[in-house]
């Protein structure tokens, strides 16, 4: 069991898990990441990187979480391609389970992140970072006079929307009902934008477009009516979703305090959980901004507040 007792383990990688783990590491706590089963996060998804600072040109997602893997691995922290299973924060030092093995660990770091929430079509998984993107503050810069469609109803779709016809010449809010849950704030500002159009109770039955030698590009949908049926094919450069985001939490109900989606609770200011000595980092804390950028500096905070918290135990 000596072997598997950790000062810090980090469960979750992303830019906030591995920024968590190279200021532990260079901190000579020699932290232990659970990688889990998205190595690298949401970025893996993500073909081009352009807004993250220190890459002037851009770089692709996968290699970005490649470089802070081995960034981190460079100090001494170490990686695990498990996902945990259970935990016990009811007792010190904290009891973490892997399938068929336990940890142990003084401290841990929360960042398993959020799913966007996809419409679960083969043809929207082909097309990932190919025309089909779940975030339009990363994506719509390559979307620049091309036509775009936004699924959703709720005022994340209005923003998305709104957001991206500084970029396409055309956005397209695709919904599967004849009203929307979105604020009339919002939904007024998306009609009043000339750039908006609306199909009502549409559903996307399938993302089409061209794969040739390997060169993946999107080019329109397959809407099925949800009134009658009928089905027609729509062209389009870009699909966005926009039918919200679920944080990662299961394995903490009950245990961390979240909201009411799920999204975990930190004290202000700090990445404190209201567990002591558990702390939370990255998009599974924040529903707000959701960027690489943002990730990186609470795994930063978290993994200063982990530090500091583990010498006043000593």
């Amino acid at each position: 069991m000596a072997d598997n007792h950790f000062k810090v383990i980090i469960i979750g990688s992303g830019p906030a898990g591995f920024t968590a783990a190279l200021y532990t590491a260079r901190a000579n706590l020699s932290p232990l990441m659970f990688e889990g089963m998205q190595p690298g996060g949401q970025l893996t998804i993500t073909t081009e990187v352009e807004n993250y600072p220190g890459f002037e040109h851009g770089i692709q997602g996968p290699e970005l979480m490649d470089i802070m893997r081995k960034q981190a691995q460079r100090f001494g922290a170490k990686s695990v391609y498990q996902e945990i299973t259970e935990v016990d924060f009811s007792k010190r030092p904290f009891v973490l389970k892997s399938y068929e093995e336990v940890y142990t660990a003084d401290s841990v770091i929360v960042s398993t992140g959020a799913s966007a929430r996809l419409l679960g079509l083969e043809s929207e998984n082909k097309f990932m970072g190919y025309g089909v993107s779940a975030c339009a503050t990363c994506d719509g810069f390559f979307f620049k006079g091309l036509k775009i469609l936004v699924v959703g109803g709720g005022d994340t779709a209005m923003e998305e929307a709104n957001y991206l016809t500084k970029f396409a010449s055309e956005v397209t809010i695709v919904h599967r009902r004849d009203e929307f849950r979105a604020s009339k704030i919002m939904l007024d500002r998306a009609k009043r934008n000339p750039k908006i159009k609306f199909l009502m109770n549409k559903v996307i039955k399938e993302v089409v477009g061209k794969d040739e030698n390997g060169r993946k590009s999107m080019t329109g949908v397959i809407l099925r009516d949800t009134k009658d049926n009928s089905t027609s094919l729509i062209d389009a450069d870009g699909l966005f979703m926009a039918i919200g985001h679920k944080p990662n939490t299961e394995l903490f109900k009950n245990i961390l305090d979240m909201d009411e989606t799920g999204y975990l609770k930190v004290k202000p200011g700090s990445t404190y959980t209201n567990v002591e000595g558990v702390f939370a980092a990255g998009d599974v804390a924040d529903k707000t901004y959701r960027q690489a950028i943002s990730a990186a500096g609470t795994g930063c905070m978290a993994a200063i507040d982990t530090e500091r918290w583990l010498e006043s135990q000593e």
